[in-house]
């Protein structure tokens, strides 16, 4: 006996399939993963941090200089 297939069902996860390859397609062609962008974030996070930490205030005490 064979196992009974629902089309519906069957049709929407191939189209979900096609959309997953489509959109892996995209991402090797015009731009970086997820984890690359994330890990850079994060970078550009600590590298303000850090530049924020080390600045040195540019605007006199007020009331006297």
């Amino acid at each position: 006996m064979a196992e009974i297939v629902n089309l519906n069902r069957h049709r929407k996860q191939a189209a979900r399939a096609q959309q997953e390859r489509q959109a892996e397609a995209n991402r090797a062609k015009f731009g970086r993963d997820l984890p690359t962008r994330l890990r850079d974030a994060e970078a550009e996070a600590r590298r303000r941090a850090l530049l924020d930490g080390a600045r040195l205030d540019r605007d006199p005490p007020p009331g006297g200089g």
